[in-house]
């Protein structure tokens, strides 16, 4: 006998805890069904008959349609069931938020305060390149400024990109106001720009993207006007980190926190466990003050009314509203579905469609009143949630959410990534296997979720995120793993 959970009382499908072999009994609750096909672990089967193309439904919403006749016990994936997404769509303005009460105590963490009120979870110095050109070189100073101010700041990391030039327009301007906005970001006590001389995204250009309040901690170099680049850089570097170096870690709330809340290679099980984990530290935060970031439009995708229905006005509805149909439009003006995931790895996993997929996907961002929305390459500027335009690309997103003011990411997984980003990447597994199986790659195992329930994860979640906003390094740091990676729309020259 294996058991299965269902999710919201009027589920069509439940999602199995253990695999199934047909003819076995599955325990959902009080009550059962037979399995009428072998089923794997975290994928669904059909609660009762449904009909050819009757709705389907999970979370209690619908996830697609039947395209055969399904009977109790059978398994429900891309064989019988189909997504309904089509193209963009007009959506009412019915706004009903209703906010988690915050059920943890006060808590803080150390961070670096800024000049300007924000407050870094890093005092690192950050090595930018404004051009694919000089990547390296960026990776060259970066590896030896590491080396000799090791223990002065905590750690020294370039970032390279092959962006930078052969661009035109909006897409230019884009690359360039993400780099503006690492610069600023709170997690750097200071920032190298290197630039190559030549390239379209002019250091100069570049620069006056950034106000005079944070040029301070800014320093720049030339590759092509420098008699040696490497040691100017590191010149530059030793200025940086010996100011840097004054800042000293000191208490402060989770006012000041600015979670980043991503998901990749789900499974049947991010959806009931890690991502609604996350959703709550996103309410704990922004009932404390603070701020969460969530991104990922074509992800939400079938879900995105869930979100709708939480914005605190008619101008932020109307400008999710517009995120969402752009990115729709931006689907379907290459020939694309709107509907065009979930990946391989999702449906090995047990997702099915992009509304299951979506309605998982969501729940990151917990049941906070939504109070802005901002587009790619923009800063957030208000704390509460803050709906952030990006793509689901797990680089392209995690890029963006530091960008906009994330000084930590939970990165829930149910597949498993090496991939870290600008700041600590907290990565979240949505199973106990994949914690166990990959623990070079883990910081949190959520599976605990299934065997001692949510207040105790929401507990222990907590205070790793605030040792990790303290400190303390996440298995992506320990390894090396740092990128960036840009949304690149327009023509190459």
């Amino acid at each position: 006998m294996t058991t299965a959970l269902k999710i919201h009382s009027s589920d069509h499908v439940a999602t199995l805890l253990e695999a199934a072999v047909a003819g076995e009994t599955i325990e959902i609750g009080d009550t059962a069904v037979i399995a009428r096909a072998d089923i794997p672990k975290g994928h669904k089967v059909a609660l009762r008959d449904i009909a050819v193309s009757e709705t389907i439904v999970k979370f209690g919403f619908p996830i697609g349609c039947a395209t055969v006749a399904i009977t109790a016990g059978d398994h429900v994936h891309s064989h019988n069931l189909a997504t309904r997404l089509s193209g963009t769509l007009d959506y009412r303005y019915e706004p009903h938020a209703t906010p988690r009460a915050a059920v943890l105590g006060a808590r803080t963490f150390l961070g670096y305060v800024r000049e300007d009120g924000r407050v870094g979870t890093r005092n690192e110095i950050w090595i930018l390149p404004t051009v694919g050109c000089v990547g390296r070189t960026a990776e060259r100073i970066a590896a030896e400024a590491a080396r000799r101010h090791q223990g002065q700041v905590d750690g020294v990391h370039a970032f390279a990109h092959p962006y930078g030039c052969s661009q035109l327009g909006d897409d230019l301007g884009a690359t360039r106001r993400m780099l503006a906005a690492l610069a600023m970001h709170p997690n750097a006590g200071g920032v190298l720009l290197v630039g190559l001389g030549c390239e379209s995204n002019q250091l100069s250009r570049l620069l006056k993207d950034v106000p005079d309040s944070y040029r301070g901690r800014i320093r720049a170099v030339v590759a092509q006007d420098a008699a040696d680049e490497v040691e100017e850089g590191l010149a530059a570097v030793a200025d940086l980190a010996a100011e840097a170096a004054k800042t000293k870690r000191q208490s402060v709330g989770l006012d000041k926190l600015v979670l980043g809340v991503k998901c990749g290679g789900s499974d049947g099980f991010s959806g009931l466990t890690a991502n609604p984990l996350v959703g709550r530290m996103s309410d704990v935060v922004t009932a404390a003050g603070g701020s969460a970031i969530v991104t990922e439009i074509p992800e939400i995708f079938g879900a995105e009314q869930m979100l709708m229905d939480r914005a605190e006005s008619r101008e932020v509805f109307d400008s999710v509203v517009d995120v969402v149909n752009d990115f729709k439009t931006y689907f379907l003006s290459h020939g694309e579905p709107v509907s065009e995931n979930p990946s391989p790895g999702n449906v090995a996993g047990g997702i099915t469609t992009l509304e299951e997929k979506s309605l998982g996907a969501v729940q990151k961002a917990g049941h906070a009143v939504l109070t802005d929305v901002k587009r790619y390459g923009e800063r957030i500027e208000r704390t509460g949630l803050t709906l952030l335009e990006a793509p689901g690309n797990d680089a392209v997103s995690s890029t963006a959410l530091a960008a906009a003011g994330a000084t930590v990411i939970l990165f829930t997984t149910g597949r498993g990534t090496p991939l870290g980003f600008p700041v600590p990447t907290v990565k979240i597994a949505s199973n106990s296997e994949l914690a166990l199986r990959k623990p070079g790659w883990i910081d949190f195992d959520a599976g605990q979720v299934l065997t001692d329930g949510f207040e105790a994860a929401e507990e222990a979640l907590i205070d790793r995120i605030l040792a990790i906003a303290s400190g303390a390094e996440t298995a992506a740091e320990r390894n090396g793993e740092r990128e960036i990676a840009f949304w690149k729309r327009g023509v190459t020259l």
